[in-house]
C-alpha cells in the first residue's frame, strides 16, 4: 500500500494532539469545491509522480522515530475507507502507541463498522456535505436524492449509508465531530435547518468556511465564502439543537 501524502506535523487536524497526517488517494465523491483534487482523481498509483508516494516502510520508519514526540496520526484523503488495507494500516500505527483519527465522508459504513468494532479508532471526523435534499448534488453525484448506487453494498442508497455511519459514530464511545464546508453557490439556509434536525444532540459540529485555492476540483467555479454575518446566522440555526456547534476556518 502506498500513501499519497505525509504531513509530518499538524496542530490542527487532530484536536488537542500533536499529530502527523497521512493522505490516502481516491474518492467516491466528486464534491466540486474539494481542495484535494489531486488525491480525489488518483484512483490508482500507476500514473502518480513517485515523489508524491510513500511506501508503508517509509511511513513507519518516520513514525517510529517520532514515538514520544507525536501523540496521534490523522488518516485523511481522498476517502480512506475505500481502502481494504485500512484496518491493517491502523493496527500497525496503534501498535506503536499512537492514537488514530479518521477523516471520512461516511459513505462506507461497513468499513467504519469494522474499524469501530476492532477498537481501531480514537476519533472520527465525518463530513456532512449538505442537508439531505441536496446531498447528492453537493457531493457531485447528481441531483436525485432517491437514486440508488449501482452495485452498492446491499443496494443501499447514498443517504442510507450516510445515516448508518452517523448512527454508528453517535453510538460509539469515542470522540467525534461532524462538519460542513459551507460554500456560497451550493448551500442555503434550508441546508442548516435540516442539518439541525438531522444531527440534533451530536457531540460536536463545525461550520467550516470555504477557501478558494488552485487545487479546487471544479477549476472554473463561481463559489465563494459566506460573510461572517451569514455564517453566524447559520450557526445560530444549528446551535438550537447542537449546543456545541461552532465556526472553524473563518478569516481573522
Amino acid at each position: 500500500m502506498y500513501i499519497f501524502g505525509l504531513q509530518k506535523l499538524t496542530l490542527l487536524d487532530y484536536p488537542d494532539h500533536l499529530a502527523a497526517t497521512l493522505f490516502l488517494s481516491g474518492c467516491n465523491f466528486r464534491c466540486p469545491f474539494c481542495h484535494n483534487s489531486g488525491l480525489v482523481l488518483h484512483e490508482n498509483y500507476e500514473n502518480a509522480d513517485p515523489d508524491d508516494l510513500f511506501s508503508e516502510d517509509e511511513i513507519f520508519d518516520f513514525l517510529k522515530k517520532r514515538v514520544g514526540m507525536l501523540d496521534g496520526v490523522c488518516i485523511s484523503g481522498g476517502e480512506p475507507s475505500l481502502h481494504r488495507e485500512l484496518p491493517g494500516l491502523i493496527s500497525r500505527i496503534r501498535d506503536l502507541g499512537y492514537e488514530v483519527k479518521l477523516d471520512t465522508n461516511g459513505s462506507c459504513p461497513d468499513m467504519l463498522r469494522e474499524l469501530l468494532d476492532g477498537h481501531l479508532l480514537d476519533y472520527v471526523a465525518m463530513d456532512i456535505k449538505a442537508g439531505r435534499k441536496a446531498y447528492r448534488t453537493v457531493a457531485g453525484l447528481g441531483e436525485s436524492a432517491e437514486a440508488s448506487e449501482t452495485g452498492s453494498e446491499n443496494g443501499q442508497s447514498l443517504l442510507e449509508k450516510i445515516q448508518r455511519s452517523i448512527d454508528m459514530i453517535r453510538n460509539s464511545r469515542i470522540s467525534y465531530e461532524f462538519r460542513t464546508t459551507v460554500v456560497k453557490g451550493l448551500h442555503t439556509e434550508e441546508d442548516f435547518e435540516d442539518i439541525a434536525r438531522w444531527l440534533a444532540g451530536s457531540q460536536r459540529y463545525y461550520l467550516q468556511s470555504f477557501r478558494d485555492c488552485d487545487t479546487i476540483l471544479l477549476p472554473d467555479h463561481s463559489f465563494s465564502a459566506f460573510s461572517e454575518e451569514e455564517m453566524l446566522r447559520f450557526l445560530s440555526i444549528v446551535k438550537k439543537t447542537i449546543p456545541n456547534a461552532s465556526l472553524r476556518g473563518m478569516e481573522p
